[in-house]
């Protein structure tokens, strides 16, 4: 049975990206962030995202280069959204440029349009290693309320935002977390694992 593992971004104070969405400040990173990052990218069998994040990804890892392209790329994926295989054609008819090795998986991705709860269970059922979350927001918020992350990957960055987008926001109630484990990069973010309580 694989894990689900939430992997995000997030300010100081708690947001994974400004009022609009802004979130240039994920891209201070250092070296050692940014290897920490591919390497947890790189440990998935499967990734999976919204619609928003889908169609904005696979406009972009498809022809890009760089560090990230493989895992993002070469991995499999899901898709959760209520426009059936339209989301990929949709996706797939904003790429220009030369297409990376792996670049055929976004075009190729499962497209989960059931119960939220009940596909995830389905896709956590199989064996391998763990299934990695990206978001977006609302898609984080949606996993978490359901209780169906089981490990939370945070690259806490030393910025305070002030407002923006929140994932912890729709818990009915408390919900205490396990340290896992943390590491600090010379940036100043931190890498946090936990688990739930």
């Amino acid at each position: 049975m694989r894990e689900l593992i939430l992997s995000m971004s997030m300010s100081l104070d708690g947001f994974v990206g400004g009022p609009g969405g802004e979130a240039e400040w994920v891209f201070n990173g250092d070296q050692e962030a940014i290897a920490w990052k591919v390497e947890t990218l790189g440990n998935a069998s499967l990734h999976i995202m919204g619609s928003r994040s889908f169609r904005d990804m696979a406009g972009f890892w498809p022809t890009a280069s760089g560090v990230f392209a493989p895992p993002m790329n070469q991995i499999p994926k899901a898709v959760f959204s209520k426009q059936g295989q339209a989301i990929l054609t949709a996706a797939g008819n904003t790429r220009s440029g030369q297409l990376q090795p792996g670049a055929e998986s976004w075009g190729e991705a499962y497209v989960a349009g059931g119960d939220l709860a009940d596909e995830i269970a389905t896709l956590k059922a199989h064996d391998g290693k763990p299934i990695i979350a990206h978001g977006g927001a609302s898609f984080a918020r949606s996993l978490i309320a359901l209780g169906l992350v089981d490990r939370y990957a945070l690259m806490v960055y030393p910025i305070a935002l002030g407002k923006g987008l929140p994932i912890f926001s729709d818990l009915t109630a408390p919900r205490g977390l396990r340290l896992i484990s943390s590491r600090a990069f010379p940036s100043g973010a931190m890498a946090q694992i936990y688990r739930p309580a």
